[in-house]
Formats: structure tokens, C-alpha cells, sequence
């Protein structure tokens, strides 16, 4: 076998189909349009730089190319298969590629005979109303008529109607002989496959001829058929039981913006599967613009292009083609097309084998080398990664997962079962907490940073001022800090906004206790002073040491985490409300409170929306928990004047890494209010909660008070590229201003504001708010839709192996039952339960025996119902094993 042929078996290729069709049936129950295809053989897209530049010339050719035997091969007979797929094609039936492809296929092997028989077919499968009738002759009823140009040979009886479509399966096929194959052969040895998805009668722009002839598809459908068409072009006329030389060609319609069906640029249709591409450009007078044009579109998707080709046209723009790609992209130049087409272009087909012949062996060896690639990263990855939060003796090679890309919300993960694959998993993960966008947003922002790339690479933030940075501050200080904060600090991430924001805290309580203040002016080193956090039990402030001293003991800042870890603060045990089994909302109270408690506090709730309610701040259980604060931050006063509290940190609303715990409101609420009486300044870490992690643009506003200080990252730039902000009041600014630099905040970072994270953070923000690009946002309250479908999350809580569950903005945590070693962050209870879900392409990281979806902004509500679905029967399947 030469170096650069894909083989796959027959044995295989059926395991493949059937593998192909319970994926498939599993997807009409999981997530729509799974962008799953094989890796067994070469898939590209030929695109063009604009339409009329040869793209099914381009296709023919390679078919021509790649059924001809290779001068390499020892086979003599190679057993192949070409298959040639046009999933959308305008002015058909007078125009159908497809059927180019398969008479020049025919025509060429009538001139230029192959020892072996070829197989050569052409389907059309939907046709709207009006192109059907052209087809089928009077009316739509399936028949022997049939077009002057189609003929009566292979027409089949089509199905009935759907929407303005007829569902065509229009078909005609020939046996090429072989000069050296007998007559009497059952099967040919190669076959071509030539299919044409959705065709329209109007030579137009397919957006445009959908509209005018009634017969829209959406996107969804389109690449449904497509990975259908995809699998079914492995099973052909062949003999099952020996290998096959497999190669797979998807031509597009126009240029590579030009409008699919629905009007979403082709470009961005077919993103999903970011099959590898082979770009037809313009040998034209300025078609070296509009090629770069075309390959940079391609690139900013995401795409990789094997190779750039076009036709000749005696400009030699391939000299300045191949000066721009650097050698990095091989271009190809295909002879002139005569205007003589008298021989129906055999001729020219002929004269362009050699080039064709360099393409294919092009396709073949970037195919292989992409393959060889992913099998080798998982070893490579265990050999030189050391990834975070991560045991790597619990994770074998096996279990590592190759990303391969992302669109939106899922990866596209490679996976080996027998043969290669390329399969879809939903990042329930939100890439730790992190993502947003869906596959629009995620291509606005690759083009805003871009562009922010091109025009600023990177400059310094002191002293100066960029558009991008100014911009995200004014939205900052107009969206999540309104009404309270007027100064903006940005910094890498969020643990780095923490540090600031304590040094910021620190400072404004030594500013409003002058008689402290004084004392430090007195003696600079402060030796004398300890300045302490106030924080709660199950906080999580980020992984440098300043924040981690800012939390309670944790699996986190054991010994053998941080040496150095003491712990400088007081934690409270907060109050938690959970669901629990039943729809009832339960406030669990430490047990400290529960000996102080007098049995008229309320604690269960009939929906999560009373237990953000402002009227509970006249209850029983409101009087408890001021009670209990109060005598805390007495014990904590000093009298001998050494030891202060002078900040208090929370994540207000939930504990993320702390196990996804909802913190009572009501209590937070009485403790920020206790604390600024007191002068204490309030932070809220904000790196997980903000920006409509919890259906709103921030937490604060659940709680109905105001920090002193604020920290946001994560979603903020839509979770592709590091940034954080750390927003603060006036006074709090004030604190830091004098006559001498060292009253300064003399904190900063070298990529400080940097106007790539902030041009990304302006994009996400405005698109997240917008009820135009997010349909979740409820524009008059500003508020997310419910997400999570109720009625399933209620079912969820009654499982047996459940314990309990919150559903809150995009997150809908649950904690499994489990005592001792199974319970708690280093557990691997929930370990064979995430691997049922990715399995089922859910791709999840549990949190010891708690596991959570996470979605973005954006994330329909019809996605998040089948992922409550899966997850309902997968726990259930899990409760019954482990009884």
C-alpha cells in the first residue's frame, strides 16, 4: 500500500455504518445537528474565492485522478470509491453538478479506458416543488417522464411531499467495463458516487431562490443530511468483504460568503464539521485579492486549507500567492480552459491530470499526517503535560480526550472504536466556567481580536488609553457596577483580581480608621498591626497565595498544597438552600445556628423565588442570623488593638469550586450590611458569578446590597481569552490618591488591559444583554429565561441516588448520595458516571460527588431540556447499579 492511500476494510466499513446509525438515532434524542463523521478515509470541502471559478471542474478532475490506479500502487486492480457530495445546487435541474461530475467521469473513462469497471451513480435527493416538476415532467407524481437533460433511465418513484420540498431520490447509474475486466464480474472493482442534497430551480442565490420557491431548510437539516449522506457514501456497489480506497469531496455553492439556504454565510454553515479545505482561487485579473480574501475567512473560522488551485489565465498571480502563504499552503495551476469545448473538455481534463494527480496526493498526505497527529497526542500529552487539578495516575492514556475544535458550545473530540471518528460532546464544563459564546459570537470575537491583534498587538497600560480599554470600563461601570463603582483595574485573571481587590480593602480600612492610619504612618513596616479577612467556610478565591490565605481550609491549602498557607481570616459557617427531593427548596442551617434556633424560623420553601425575596428581611430566621453575626464579629474585636478584620470576602450567591452551593441570600444580605457598619469593606468575588452565570449580570443584584469592591473574569470576555477587573468605589480610589507615589497601588501586570481581552469582553458583554443576538435575555427585566425545564429538574431531585439539586442561570448542579470516602472533592465516586455521559456526548468534570451542567447565555432552552433527558436516565441507571 503506497504511504499516501487511506485503506479500510469491509468488516470495518460495516461497523462504521452501524456505528453511524446508533450515533445517529442517539442524537435525535441528545443534541440536534451532532456533527459526528468518520476518520477512515480523506472528507474535504472545495470552496471557491467566488462562484464560476471551477469548483466541479476541480471535482471532477479529482475523481478522474483518484479512480485512475496510481503509478505507485502493486494492486492491479485497486478497489476505490470516489464519492462527490453538493448538499445545496441552484438552477437545477438545467444546472447540477453532480451530474457534471458524473458524465465527465463517464466521458473521460469512454476516452481514456481503466483496465478495471467503474460504478459510476448520480442521486438527487429533495427538490422544491418547482424543480421537481421540471424533473418529473407534468405535475409531481413520480414517473418515467423526466427532463430532456436527466432522461428516463434511472428515475425512481420519489416520496411524497415536505414543506415546499419533494422528496426527489431522483437516480440514474452506469457500469463503466473494463478493458481488463470480465463482463460477467458481479460487482465493479471502484465506484463513483455523485449525490446532490437540496436543489432549487433559480440560478440565484440559494438564500434567495429557498425564499422565492417556498422551500427553506434550516442549517440543522442541512448538516443532518450531510453526515447522513456522509456515511451512506461508505456503503456502495463493492464486494463488503475486501479493503477500499475511500476519498470524499463536499463542493459548495458560490464563494466562500456566499449565503447558504437560511442566509448563514456557507463559511459559517458548515463550520460544525471544519473539514479540511481546498480552495479553488482567481487566476484573474484581481483574483489575488479576492483568493487571500477567501482563504482569510476560512482561517479566522477555523479552518485548515490543504491546497489553493485555479485555473491559468497568464497573469502568473501564483508568484505573489505563494510570497503571501510563505510556503506554507501549496498552489496549484491548473492549464487554461480552451473555448473550444467541442470534446466536452477530455482534452483538458487530460493536460490537467498531472496537476490533479499533485492535488490528490496533496489531500491524501495532510489526511494521513492529520490522523497520525491525533493518534500520537494522547501518549505525547501523558509524557510531557502536567495538567491542573489533575491525579495523572487516575488518568491512563486511554482516557485522555483529544480536542480536535470547538463551534459554540461543543468539541469536537477524536475518538478511536475500532476505526477513527470525529464525535461532538456538549462542554457542560462551560470550559471551566469560562464559555459563552455560540458559534455566531464565537466568530464575532475571533474577528474582533483580529482585528484588535492587527492594530494594536499589545501596548502598555499605565498613564495611557486605547479605545478597547476605555470602552470596557464605561460598559463595566454602566452594566455590573452601577450605581456604585466609578473606577475600573484590570489585571490577567481571577485570582490576581482577588489580590487587588484585598490590597484595595485593606487600604480603605485603614483610610477610614484614621487612628490606625496614623499608626502605620508611625511605623511603615506594621508590625504591629494584623489585618485579617472575614470570609465564609466553602469559598474558593483563587490559587495565588494572598487569595488563598483569604479562604477557610480546604482540600485547597493542605500542606502539601501551600507550605505556607495559615489561614488569615476568620470563616463562617454559612447557611446553604438546596432542592431537594419533593420541588421544596430547604435552607440547611450549621450547627452552630441550629442550637439557636427557637423553631419559628421557616426553612423550607415552596419555589427557589421566595428564597431571594427582600420581604423574608423581617423573619424569624432573619433575626437568627443577626443575632449569630453579631456575636461573631464581637468575638472578633480586638481590644488590645493588634488584630483587625479588615475586609469581608464572598462569592455571593453560590460557592463554585466549594461544591456549587447555593449560600442562603438572606444571610449574605445581613452580613454586608453588619460589616459596612462597622467600616468594614465588602468584595465580592465575582469571578464566577458574574455576567448572567446565575441569570443575572451580577449576583449583587440577587442580593440587593453593594460591595465595595467587585472582581470579574471568566464569562466577561466570553471565556476566550484571559482578563479580569477589579471594580471599585470612589472612595475606595481616594484611599490610594496623594502627593506620593507610594500611596499608590503599586500592583499591575505586563499585560495589563491588554486590547485583545478587552475588545473580547466589550463583544461578549453587548452580546450577551442584547435580546437581538441572545434570545435567553428577557430585555425588559434583563434577566435570562428559565433554562432548565422545571418539570425535569423536579424529577431529577427524586431519584434515590440524588441528594440534592440547585438549577440557577446556566448552572444545574447535583449532588449525588455518598458517605465517607465517596463524599467530598477528592472523591472518585461519580468517576463511571461521567464516563456514561460523555459516552452519550456530554462532556462533564464532576466536582468529588457533585456534578453539574454548565451552559452559556446562549444555550437554547431545548439543548439544556436534552441534557437534563440524558442526565435523568443516565443517574437513574446509575442509582440502580450501585444498589
Amino acid at each position: 500500500m503506497p504511504t499516501t492511500t487511506a485503506l479500510f476494510s469491509g468488516s470495518l466499513r460495516r461497523l462504521l455504518i452501524k456505528q453511524s446509525y446508533i450515533i445517529h438515532q442517539r442524537g435525535r434524542r441528545r443534541l440536534h445537528s451532532v456533527t459526528e463523521y468518520p476518520l477512515t478515509h480523506p472528507i474535504y470541502t472545495i470552496w471557491a474565492s467566488n462562484t464560476s471559478l471551477g469548483k466541479t471542474l476541480v471535482s471532477a478532475g479529482l475523481t478522474m485522478s483518484f479512480i485512475s490506479p496510481s503509478p505507485s500502487s502493486t494492486a492491479p486492480f485497486p478497489k476505490k470509491r470516489f464519492v462527490y457530495l453538493k448538499p445545496v445546487q441552484t438552477g437545477f435541474p438545467d444546472d447540477s453538478d453532480s451530474r457534471f461530475v458524473y458524465r465527465k467521469f463517464s466521458d473521460f473513462f469512454a476516452s481514456k479506458p481503466l483496465p478495471y469497471s467503474v460504478f459510476a451513480s448520480n442521486c438527487v435527493l429533495k427538490a422544491s416543488i418547482p424543480a421537481a416538476n421540471e424533473v418529473l415532467g407534468n405535475g409531481v407524481v413520480a414517473g418515467s417522464a423526466g427532463n430532456h437533460n436527466f432522461g428516463v433511465e434511472g428515475v425512481e418513484k420519489g416520496g411524497g411531499f415536505d414543506g415546499g420540498w419533494k422528496n426527489l431520490n431522483w437516480y440514474e447509474e452506469r457500469k463503466l467495463q473494463g478493458s481488463e475486466s470480465n463482463e460477467a464480474e458481479l460487482f465493479p472493482v471502484s465506484e463513483v458516487v455523485c449525490k446532490t442534497m437540496y436543489g432549487w430551480k433559480e440560478a440565484v442565490s440559494p438564500h434567495l431562490a429557498a425564499a422565492r420557491e417556498e422551500a427553506t431548510v434550516e442549517d440543522s437539516e442541512v448538516l443532518d443530511m450531510l453526515k447522513i449522506c456522509l456515511i451512506n457514501g461508505l456503503a456502495g456497489k463493492s464486494g463488503a468483504s475486501e479493503e477500499l480506497e475511500v476519498m470524499c469531496v463536499i463542493e459548495t455553492a458560490g464563494g466562500v460568503a456566499s449565503p447558504g439556504p437560511s442566509g448563514t454565510l456557507q463559511c459559517d454553515l458548515y463550520r460544525p464539521f471544519r473539514l479540511p479545505a481546498v480552495l479553488v482561487g482567481d487566476g484573474r485579473l484581481g483574483g489575488i485579492s479576492g483568493t487571500i480574501s477567501a482563504y482569510e475567512s476560512l482561517k479566522i473560522r477555523g479552518y485548515d486549507v490543504a491546497a489553493v488551485i485555479f485555473e491559468d489565465h497568464s497573469l502568473m498571480n501564483e508568484v505573489p500567492l505563494l510570497s503571501y502563504f510563505r510556503n506554507r499552503v501549496p498552489v496549484l495551476v491548473l492549464p487554461s480552459i480552451p473555448k473550444d469545448t467541442s470534446d466536452d473538455l477530455i482534452a483538458w481534463f487530460d493536460e490537467s491530470q498531472t496537476v490533479f494527480s499533485s492535488l490528490k496526493e496533496i489531500m491524501l498526505s495532510n489526511f494521513l499526517e492529520r490522523t497520525q497527529r491525533l493518534h500520537d497526542m494522547r501518549k505525547k500529552a501523558c509524557d510531557v503535560l502536567w495538567w491542573p487539578f489533575t491525579q495523572h495516575k487516575l488518568v491512563p492514556e486511554e482516557k485522555v480526550t483529544i480536542i480536535d475544535s470547538r463551534c459554540g458550545e461543543n468539541f469536537a473530540v477524536h475518538k478511536f472504536q475500532s476505526f477513527d471518528w470525529i464525535s461532538q460532546q456538549f462542554d457542560a464544563c462551560a470550559s471551566w466556567w469560562t464559555q459563552g459564546p455560540d458559534a455566531k459570537l464565537q466568530i464575532e470575537l475571533a474577528r474582533d481580536m483580529g482585528y484588535t491583534a492587527a492594530r494594536y498587538g499589545h501596548v502598555m497600560f499605565p498613564e495611557n488609553v486605547y479605545e478597547p480599554a476605555l470602552e470596557l470600563a464605561e460598559i463595566l461601570l454602566e452594566g455590573v457596577g452601577k450605581g456604585w463603582a466609578s473606577r475600573v483595574y484590570f489585571s490577567d485573571n481571577g485570582s490576581t483580581s482577588v489580590e487587588i481587590a484585598l490590597k484595595m480593602a485593606f487600604r480603605k480600612f485603614l483610610s477610614d480608621n484614621e487612628v490606625l492610619l496614623d499608626l502605620v504612618n508611625a511605623n511603615p513596616d506594621g508590625r504591629f498591626m494584623d489585618l485579617k479577612v472575614l470570609a465564609l467556610k466553602g469559598s474558593y478565591h483563587g490559587d495565588t497565595l494572598g487569595a488563598m490565605e483569604a479562604q477557610a481550609p480546604s482540600p485547597y491549602t493542605g500542606f502539601l498544597q501551600q507550605p505556607w498557607y495559615s489561614g488569615r481570616g476568620t470563616f463562617l459557617d454559612p447557611p446553604t438552600v438546596s432542592m431537594y427531593g419533593g420541588g421544596i427548596w430547604e435552607v440547611s442551617l450549621p450547627e452552630k445556628m441550629q442550637s439557636e434556633k427557637s423553631n419559628h424560623e421557616r426553612l423550607s420553601f415552596c419555589s427557589r423565588d421566595e428564597v431571594f425575596k427582600r420581604s423574608r428581611d423581617g423573619s424569624a430566621l432573619a433575626d437568627l442570623y443577626t443575632s449569630f453575626i453579631l456575636q461573631e464579629l464581637q468575638l472578633l474585636s480586638d481590644t488590645n488593638g493588634f488584630s483587625h478584620v479588615g475586609a469581608l470576602i464572598i462569592e455571593p450567591v453560590v460557592q463554585g469550586a466549594g461544591g456549587m452551593q447555593l449560600i442562603d441570600p438572606l444571610y449574605q444580605r445581613i452580613l454586608v450590611i453588619e460589616c459596612k457598619r462597622r467600616k468594614i469593606p465588602v468584595i465580592f468575588d465575582e469571578v464566577f458569578t458574574g455576567f448572567w452565570r446565575l441569570g443575572r449580570e451580577s449576583a449583587a443584584e440577587m442580593l440587593h446590597c453593594q460591595p465595595d469592591i467587585s472582581c470579574f473574569s471568566k464569562l466577561m470576555t466570553g471565556g476566550i481569552i484571559p482578563l479580569a477587573a477589579t471594580l471599585a468605589s470612589d472612595a475606595v480610589f481616594e484611599a490610594f490618591t496623594g502627593e506620593s507615589k507610594l500611596k499608590a497601588l503599586l500592583h499591575g501586570h505586563s499585560y495589563s488591559a491588554h486590547a485583545m481581552g478587552c475588545a473580547a469582553a466589550v463583544k461578549s458583554i453587548k452580546w450577551f444583554k442584547d435580546s437581538k443576538t441572545n434570545m435567553n435575555m428577557i430585555s425588559e427585566s434583563r434577566l435570562l429565561q428559565e433554562l432548565w425545564n422545571e418539570e425535569i429538574v423536579l424529577q431529577i431531585s427524586l431519584l434515590p441516588a440524588v441528594h440534592r439539586v440547585l438549577a440557577l442561570g446556566t448552572v444545574c448542579a447535583i449532588e449525588l448520595v455518598a458517605e465517607g470516602s465517596n463524599a467530598g472533592y477528592a472523591s472518585t465516586y461519580a468517576t463511571s458516571l461521567v464516563e456514561k455521559f460523555r459516552e452519550d456526548g456530554i462532556y462533564m468534570r464532576p466536582l468529588g460527588n457533585v456534578i453539574y451542567l454548565m451552559c452559556g447565555p446562549c444555550t437554547s432552552p431545548d439543548i439544556c431540556r436534552v441534557l437534563l433527558e440524558k442526565v435523568y436516565a443516565r443517574i437513574q441507571e446509575f442509582g440502580r447499579q450501585d444498589v
